[in-house]
């Protein structure tokens, strides 16, 4: 019998204490690291506060408690089993190089989870930065940082009394603690990458566009962009339609005192019937978005793709993309696979495809479409794959530097029905093919497939050279080539044609002549 070998103690010196995190697998780690004050009884919805420094030695081996979260995947169930411990905001950290008389110069990358602005937590196994650190840059090593966010009404409700973007506010606190702390793990604050995927990608997004994040980082990784802005017109009425369910104004006054959990409930509550509102809040009623970055003016002057036009991202390198059948695993959620109605296409399009004439320019862009291609199509579009597009087009209008990918892989778990679809570039990323609710789409049954394990080994190698050196393997975008690295099968499994990855044009053109003149705007109150 093999002994097991107990994890090896192993501590730095931060700018608030000592922390006692362990080594293991090659790499040390730090987990719950506190970057911000609790945001709860005089903090409650204020911008965050440095957290405090402390005397003796901190253990820093698990992680810290969830954000109050909203029912999506049981999430919330998770919050409350961290019910009582209100040190939501906290870090996480491994490092192959940390500890005094280490040479602080590795790359890092601050990874910013996504949940539609309405869950999300940096403990989930998904999110395991172990792998990414060891093997990263040719096997040179990476720091990598997790940390969490306020969602939900905590985070990205308009409330009266509070600053708006409260969880964006909460990132750039993390990104401030890295700029402080990261030479003590042995990382370099001058080589910070930012990456994040779904709701983290429009944070990513938002940071390019914020005053108060310049400089605390010089390359950004944005999967699946979000695609939603509000204006404070809207998240104004959202927030009021939340604290009606619980008979009170959207204000610090009457929500202060709500706990958490009730605060959550009745976002879902509000959730579960926004058809009640689609004619004042437009297309999110329709997706059930009810959370998302305020272009306040302040915190976030602009939406994302007018600020990198006017240049805003021009010091910042950015590497950009989304999956091909983003909406495929939100089809499968909702129970409409191989169900979608002709009736159900249709409304779709009206919703969703831009301008006047969108639906027909759906209709004979893809001829042979059936209804759940055109259904799946214009989700996409308009959620996912046109806002990360346009996010690269705006930054090489805006004189900086971007570099567009597409996965299009179809995973092979659950029998192949989720396809490239949204969060299959997680598990990818990260590594971690065995582990977590992403990890069902890759395996075929008996764990991860060797196609998985080479593809990953291809994505990891591109993410951490980016980080690592700006340049993740093929050439910058620009309007005219409009170059984009595929991200398909690896031939030690196939060599047919197509399924190579490969550098081409940007291979959805129909979708890209759609949505070429529509400059996604911020997302208005559409009736009062």
């Amino acid at each position: 019998m093999t002994a097991v070998v107990p994890p090896e103690p192993i501590e730095v010196r931060t700018a608030a204490g000592v922390l006692r995190g362990c080594r293991a697998a090659g790499v040390a780690v730090f987990r719950g690291v506190p970057f911000a004050e609790p945001p709860v009884g005089p903090l409650r919805f204020a911008a965050p506060r440095p957290a405090r420094g402390w005397d003796g030695v901190r253990d820093a081996v698990s992680y810290g408690p969830p954000p109050p979260q909203g029912g999506h995947f049981g999430m919330d169930a998770l919050a409350r089993d961290a019910a009582g411990d209100d040190d939501w905001l906290t870090v996480n950290v491994w490092s192959p190089e940390p500890g005094p008389g280490s040479d602080p110069g590795l790359p890092v990358m601050v990874w910013i989870q996504g949940g539609a602005y309405t869950i999300g937590m940096s403990g989930l196994p998904e999110y395991d930065g172990g792998r990414l650190a060891k093997e990263g840059d040719r096997g040179g090593g990476v720091v990598v940082v997790t940390f969490n966010y306020r969602v939900g009404l905590e985070g990205f409700g308009q409330i009266e009394g509070a600053p708006a973007n409260r969880g964006l506010l909460d990132q750039v606190a993390a990104l401030e603690w890295v700029r402080d702390n990261i030479r003590a793990f042995g990382g370099d604050p001058d080589r910070v990458t930012v990456f994040g995927q779904s709701a983290g990608a429009g944070s990513v997004a938002a940071l390019l566009a914020m005053p108060s994040a310049a400089g605390l980082f010089g390359r950004a990784v944005a999967q699946s962009v979000q695609g939603t802005y509000f204006s404070p017109e809207l998240a104004a009425d959202i927030a009021s339609a939340c604290a009606a369910e619980l008979g009170l104004r959207p204000t610090v006054a009457d929500l202060s005192a709500v706990a958490p959990d009730l605060l959550s409930a009745a976002g879902d509550a509000v959730g579960a019937k926004t058809e009640q509102w689609a004619e004042r809040w437009g297309q999110v009623a329709h997706r059930k978005i009810l959370f998302s970055p305020v272009v306040d003016g302040d915190v976030l002057p602009a939406t994302p793709w007018q600020a990198l036009a006017d240049g805003a991202g021009r010091g910042v390198e950015l590497l950009v993309g989304h999956t091909r059948e983003e909406q495929r695993l939100f089809t499968a959620v909702e129970g409409l696979l191989g169900q979608v109605s002709q009736e159900q296409a249709a409304a779709a399009l009206d919703v969703f495809a831009p301008g006047r004439d969108g639906a027909r320019r759906y209709r004979d862009g893809f001829p042979d479409a059936g209804p759940e291609e055109l259904y799946e199509v214009v989700h996409s579009d308009w959620l996912f794959r046109m806002p990360s597009l346009h996010l690269a087009q705006a930054q090489a209008v805006g004189g900086g530097r971007a570099h567009l990918y597409e996965l299009t892989w179809r995973a092979p778990g659950m029998g192949g029905a989720f396809g490239a679809c949204h969060g299959l570039d997680v598990p990818l990323v990260f590594g971690n093919l065995d582990r977590g609710q992403p990890a069902v789409l890759i395996g075929g049954g008996e764990g991860p497939v060797p196609e998985a394990e080479a593809l990953s080994a291809r994505m990891r190698a591109a993410w951490t050279a980016f980080a690592a050196h700006g340049d993740p393997g093929w050439p910058a975008y620009d309007t005219g080539r409009r170059l984009a690295m595929v991200f398909g099968p690896r031939s030690a499994i196939t060599t047919r044609p197509g399924t190579r990855s490969e550098i081409t044009t940007y291979p959805e053109e129909a979708s890209r002549l759609i949505w070429q003149d529509h400059a996604f705007p911020v997302v208005p109150l559409t009736g009062r």
